[in-house]
């Protein structure tokens, strides 16, 4: 597929795995997760859905395609800044919702977190546990709107998160349905562009502003064309661990961190176990 530097949505100019659709691809794509959201809503009776807009590429794309199924009334966005959030990126959520037409609320997240800081100030110095909490709190409001407004909530999660547990448990997961989840990364950028999402959008860094400076790439500790690679080939295809290295031209250390992410995470996607009877 061959694209201009300014066309591609490669994070790099030799990713070990060009994993891009075709143009015919990627409209069935568009039409299915399109249908898949309109279907979802009706059959849950709902007058619409929610969505968290972050500002990042999988809520913008989301976004996109639940106007496409829903129409402009049909979805509520609710920008949700805390004190460790881009101002700029959360401009960028606003900027979304002005482009669609769309209701959007912005909700203050800073106060309701601090609540919990104060109840339990032990753990406010935890970067993850204090960033778990901002997550979870977008969850609470959301499902308090789509409760009040007989409403679904979508999600945004791609699969590249999904396999590598790169979700808060109960938080940014805690939705009704992921209409993107079966995309990897490197798919959600080339679906947003095909559906025209503004390219700075498209090529943003990846971040849960979970804390300030935080990055996706920088906590997992690979970029987003290598998971997906791994991924694909080892971990949903089955390749062996030396295949995928030679196949890919990736170091052993990086097919072991993607495994060891995804075997950590298992737990995150599943259902809470219980004995067996």
């Amino acid at each position: 597929m061959s694209q201009t530097p300014e066309q591609s949505v490669l994070l790099s100019e030799d990713p070990p795995i060009d994993l891009r659709l075709s143009e015919a691809e990627l409209e069935e794509t568009r039409e299915r997760i399109v249908s898949f959201i309109a279907d979802l809503a009706d059959d849950a009776g709902a007058e619409g859905a929610v969505l968290g807009l972050s500002g990042g590429i999988d809520s913008t794309l989301t976004a996109h395609l639940a106007v496409e199924a829903l129409g402009e009334d049909g979805l509520h966005g609710i920008t949700m800044p805390s004190e460790v959030n881009d101002p700029d990126v959360m401009s960028d959520a606003e900027r979304v919702a002005h482009d669609l037409g769309i209701e959007y609320d912005v909700v203050e997240i800073q106060p309701i977190a601090e609540s919990f800081f104060a109840a339990f100030p032990e753990a406010e110095e935890d970067r993850t546990a204090a960033g778990n909490v901002y997550v979870r709190t977008r969850a609470v409001l959301n499902y308090f709107v789509a409760n009040a407004e007989n409403r679904v909530v979508l999600g945004t999660g791609n699969r590249a998160e999904a396999m590598t547990g790169y979700f808060t448990k109960y938080g940014d997961q805690a939705v009704d349905c992921n209409p993107i989840g079966n995309l990897y990364k490197q798919q959600v950028r080339q679906l947003a562009a095909h559906v025209g999402v503004p390219r700075d959008l498209v090529m943003q860094e990846p971040t849960a502003g979970m804390w300030e400076g935080q990055t996706d790439a920088a906590e997992m500790g690979l970029d987003y064309d290598t998971v997906d690679a791994i991924l694909a080939v080892h971990v949903d295809g089955g390749l062996s661990r030396a295949a995928t290295v030679r196949e890919l031209d990736v170091p052993g250390e990086a097919v072991d961190r993607v495994v060891e992410l995804y075997e950590r995470s298992a737990h995150k996607r599943s259902m809470p176990p219980a004995p067996k009877r």
